[in-house]
């Protein structure tokens, strides 16, 4: 290996198992190892920050939603089950790491991909797949899957040893557990998803929101994972609170200048909005839709409190049966 400086290496970090030994096997060869992750609302870096602080492992976060959104809308390889373009979204990824890899003066990619573990996204066409649309073509190392892999440059180059690489293929996690426990590793999360496009509920609305709106604001992608979504009409869709603890999620996203907020005077009820706001005779539905989720008297006015900004007024209106809602439900 070189010895005229250190070899460092940027690496994509889940923050789940294979992200993590990925970077230690590396480590293990001397390399210094430092982590990038990207978060939109639809993934969270929370577990990757938690993996970078208990393993020693130097990470930065950058926000990409605005990128993202224009890879979303049309995922050159499409989606998979639900609104997720896991091929085109690592693609980006590795692209967007490979931009800081060259403005930092890193020597080469590397992620804990592993070839087989996923059908669909971690096949080797796949894999292939995500490195020519990368821009970074043999320039990302997957420690793991190394040898059964082809070689990239950095291996060519000497900047990292293949032979001390691994052979880890397919769906099972046992070799990945047994070298955890060689490095010392715990308090890894399970290997579950932890992408929201991923999630029918959640796909659903987005693909709600991208049909009826051309612009968004971040919290409108927030929203959507809590609460009621009931479609009103094509240009309104009313949030409704379903717990305390949605309650308290949904006002904090709510902007004053845009949003109109309901609330039910005199009975505990949700918080309830309508996203960039209303007409009067909308205001009406969603003041009675709320007021029926609420423990006002079925059947009997109710008041209830629409907020405008610094502009609020009072409707009375006849609670709209839970049941009556289904053909608005998204």
């Amino acid at each position: 290996m070189p010895d005229s400086k250190k070899i460092r290496a940027l690496g994509l970090c889940s923050g789940g198992l294979d992200s993590i030994l990925a970077a230690l096997v590396l480590r293990q060869q001397g390399i210094d190892v430092e982590w990038i992750v990207f978060e939109t609302p639809f993934f969270s870096a929370e577990k990757a920050v938690r993996a970078a602080r208990l393993n020693r492992v130097p990470i930065t976060v950058k926000q990409i939603l605005p990128v993202y959104l224009e890879m979303l809308k049309n995922p050159l390889a499409g989606y998979g089950k639900q609104m997720n373009p896991c091929m085109d979204c690592h693609a980006l990824m590795f692209r967007l790491a490979g931009a800081e890899m060259e403005a930092r003066g890193f020597d080469f990619l590397f992620s804990g991909e592993v070839s087989g573990q996923r059908p669909m996204s971690q096949n080797k066409n796949s894999l292939r797949y995500v490195e020519k649309n990368s821009g970074f073509d043999g320039h990302i190392v997957r420690p793991l899957s190394a040898q059964n892999l082809p070689v990239t440059f950095p291996e060519k180059a000497g900047l990292v040893d293949r032979e001390r690489l691994l052979n880890i293929s397919g769906r099972s996690r046992k070799p990945q557990l047994e070298l955890a426990a060689r490095f010392g590793v715990k308090g890894f999360p399970s290997p579950a998803g932890g992408c929201l496009l991923t999630e029918k509920g959640y796909a659903d609305r987005l693909r709600d929101l991208f049909k009826h709106q051309d612009s968004y604001r971040d919290a409108e992608f927030y929203l959507l994972g809590y609460g009621r979504h009931l479609r009103l009409n094509v240009g309104h869709k009313l949030v409704v609170g379903r717990s305390k603890a949605e309650n308290q999620k949904i006002e904090a996203l709510i902007d004053p200048a845009a949003d109109t907020e309901f609330r039910v005077k005199s009975w505990p009820g949700p918080v309830s909005l309508v996203p960039n706001g209303c007409d009067d005779a909308t205001a009406g539905q969603a003041a009675a839709i709320c007021a029926g989720y609420s423990k006002a008297p079925p059947e009997k006015p109710a008041d209830v409190l629409v907020i405008q900004g610094s502009r609020e007024k009072t409707l009375t209106v006849v609670p709209t049966a839970p049941r009556e809602n289904k053909p608005f439900l998204l």
